[in-house]
């Protein structure tokens, strides 16, 4: 930057405009993407126009986001199954891999970079998958306002923004909140996935998984098979990681199952 220049602004700094969705809200709201720009080819562009209507939806903003309608998975998807929330999908190469590697589980992926939505609108198409649709949008608003609870079999979080300067923690989507939000949204057994190869972002997930409130909605470790599949393939992004010597972090936690309620001894017939 040459001295006559005006230092650039981060973006990450500037205030957010609220609207009415930030008002009255059980969970706090978290701006925790990027807003990033990006060109579509001319077949992503052909295949938004045809396929997007149909895989995908836009979550409503401004003055029309009061009459954005729940998630009906069993319509949108023409069956009654499993369903995952995949937060932040990227390309789409996980998401379409693990869609195909388990059929009968229906996969939402929230993501707001439309050319990794256009990306993952090809896979679907060539690979011929019926389970995966997509949403574009804030995933916090998706988990919050089109969610029900005890509705997810489901929520995996691979390798979300880890916002590294201490001023931005606060924008990173796992928080206490988001937590939260999401146990409240599993149901009981419902399994979080979470994967980061940021070490400073692995220690405050940690934590936060740590100091849950046992009295609130709330995941613990994995300690019976896994409802949804785990594996997860190794992507160019998570091969760069390994490469530069970064250790990728797996948390696998789930809702508790409700616990039985004590029987009542039954008294004997004196007689």
């Amino acid at each position: 930057m040459n001295n006559d220049e005006s230092p650039v602004a981060d973006p990450a700094d500037a205030p957010r405009e609220h609207t009415d969705r930030d008002n009255s809200r059980l969970y706090p709201r978290v701006t925790s993407f990027r807003f990033r720009r990006g060109s579509l080819t001319t077949g992503q562009k052909r295949n938004w126009e045809t396929l997007w209507p149909v895989l995908g939806r836009d979550l409503k903003t401004g003055p029309d986001a009061a009459d954005e309608p729940p998630l009906d998975a069993p319509d949108w998807f023409g069956r009654q199954a499993p369903l995952i929330i995949e937060v932040g999908s990227g390309t789409g190469i996980s998401t379409a891999a693990m869609a195909e590697a388990e059929p009968d589980t229906d996969v939402v992926a929230v993501e707001v970079y439309q050319p990794g939505l256009a990306q993952l609108v090809g896979l679907v198409d060539r690979g011929g998958l019926t389970n995966v649709r997509m949403i574009r949008g804030d995933a916090t608003v998706v988990l919050t306002e089109l969610v029900a609870p005890n509705s997810l079999t489901g929520v995996r979080v691979f390798f979300p923004d880890p916002w590294p300067k201490t001023r931005h923690h606060k924008r990173r989507f796992l928080q206490s909140g988001t937590l939260e939000l999401i146990a409240d949204r599993l149901k009981p057994g419902g399994v979080l996935h979470i994967a980061t190869d940021h070490a400073d972002y692995a220690l405050w997930i940690a934590e936060l998984l740590a100091t849950q409130h046992p009295d609130r909605p709330h995941v613990v470790p994995l300690t019976f098979d896994s409802p949804i599949l785990l594996e997860r393939p190794t992507t160019k992004f998570e091969g760069r990681a390994h490469t530069e010597g970064r250790d990728v972090n797996e948390f696998v936690y789930v809702k508790p199952l409700p616990r039985e309620k004590p029987t009542a001894p039954t008294q004997e017939d004196p007689s």
